[in-house]
């Protein structure tokens, strides 16, 4: 089985070109994909397309590497509990944009269905798009920002994480459920090129999601923190969020959280 390359037209709509093959990219090489390392795109993925790229395939008679020129390169992306094992491969021209801070993941069509080389490497359900309903978790969201009106920590996770950034561990928070997402750092000690949540403005590339723009206090954090760890099935609080700096910054927060929590949960 060798899927089809797909291209995008520019207006939102992607078409396969039956006279290439799709293939992937390891670095900057691109690479046939081994028949067995196609799996169908699992539910919650999505595609994209690469506005100023061509995508690389390879010609169905010829078996000879060449670019698509009938649109723009398409990538995927996969949901949780799921790895990439290629690239999207393409040549990028130059007046290209740059490209948001995403996982391009090769993708292919065949039979009527999109295929990405990849595997699933984690069995647990938490995080499965099958899993949301988009009315239970607004719901949930209004019934959070209902019951703690004055806790900055929770508007920002229900707002901004849940509604806007649809995180999924914001999502299980808003349906009261699994982990309970806990950002505490508006700053960082790094300054890593890629970093998702901050961006210098004369920078070409765009933070994925604003990073947190105060200091919670630990009040606020075992406001909402406790209720969920004594009612919530298999509950579990994290800091370290993806829309925060370093949270080991604001370890004597972390610190006084942790011991009041533990006087109220076992």
């Amino acid at each position: 089985m060798s899927p089809f390359i797909l291209y995008s037209d520019g207006e939102g709509n992607i078409y396969e070109d039956t006279e290439l093959y799709a293939c992937g990219r390891s670095g900057w090489d691109a690479l046939p994909v081994d028949a067995g390392e196609w799996i169908l795109l699992p539910e919650g993925g999505s595609l994209y397309e690469l506005p100023g790229r061509r995508g690389i395939g390879i010609d169905v008679k010829t078996g000879n590497m060449r670019l698509c020129e009938k649109g723009w390169a398409v990538a995927a992306f996969i949901p949780p509990a799921h790895t990439g094992l290629y690239l999207a491969a393409y040549e990028t021209g130059s007046d290209a944009p740059t490209l948001p801070l995403f996982c391009y993941t090769a993708a292919g069509w065949f039979n009527d269905q999109f295929y990405v080389p990849a595997i699933r490497i984690e069995q647990d359900i938490r995080q499965e798009a099958s899993g949301y309903d988009a009315s239970d978790i607004k719901s949930g969201a209004e019934n959070l920002l209902a019951a703690y009106p004055h806790n900055r920590l929770v508007k920002h996770l229900m707002e901004n994480c849940c509604n806007t950034y649809h995180c999924p561990a914001a999502r299980n928070l808003s349906l009261g459920r699994w982990e309970c997402p806990v950002p505490v750092s508006p700053a960082c000690n790094a300054n890593c090129i890629g970093c998702i949540s901050f961006q210098p403005q004369e920078e070409t590339i765009h933070s994925t999601q604003d990073r947190l723009s105060f200091r919670p206090r630990a009040a606020e954090i075992v406001e909402f923190t406790v209720p969920h760890l004594q009612s919530a099935p298999y509950p579990i609080v994290s800091f370290g969020q993806g829309c925060e700096g370093e949270p080991l910054l604001m370890w004597e927060t972390i610190r006084e959280a942790i011991i009041e929590i533990r006087k109220h949960t076992n």
